[in-house]
């Protein structure tokens, strides 16, 4: 399987428990790896037959930035659910992170794979 992938999509929303947190967007950021065969777009050259990262970027950031969630793992799904359901993607590992939520660290967040139905 080919892996079209988008890394470091930082987009601003809703998140966290914290009531200060439902005050004032915060940056989340995205790494998004969809399993996908990349062979017949490359054969014909046409984006057509491809998975277009960016419509799926446009979709994620809309949705991203409407969004209240209070939990990263909530969210990590939804955008899981999306892609799999509206891409047709068979398979997809999805980092959401929340740069600076702890203290003395980078980053914060969860991992995970999903494989469409």
């Amino acid at each position: 399987m080919d892996i079209v992938y988008i890394h470091d999509l930082e987009i601003r929303t809703i998140i966290g428990i914290y009531d200060w947190e439902r005050e004032q967007k915060q940056v989340v950021s995205l790494n998004l790896d969809m399993g996908c065969d990349v062979g017949l777009c490359a054969k014909t050259d046409s984006i057509e037959n491809a998975l277009n990262y960016k419509a799926v970027a446009k979709r994620l950031i809309e949705f991203v930035e409407q969004s209240e969630f209070y939990l990263v793992e909530t969210l990590a799904e939804r955008i899981s659910e999306i892609v799999l359901q509206e891409f047709g993607v068979p398979w997809l590992k999805l980092r959401v992170g929340k740069p600076g939520a702890v203290t003395g660290s980078k980053d914060v967040g969860v991992i995970i794979e999903r494989s469409g139905k």
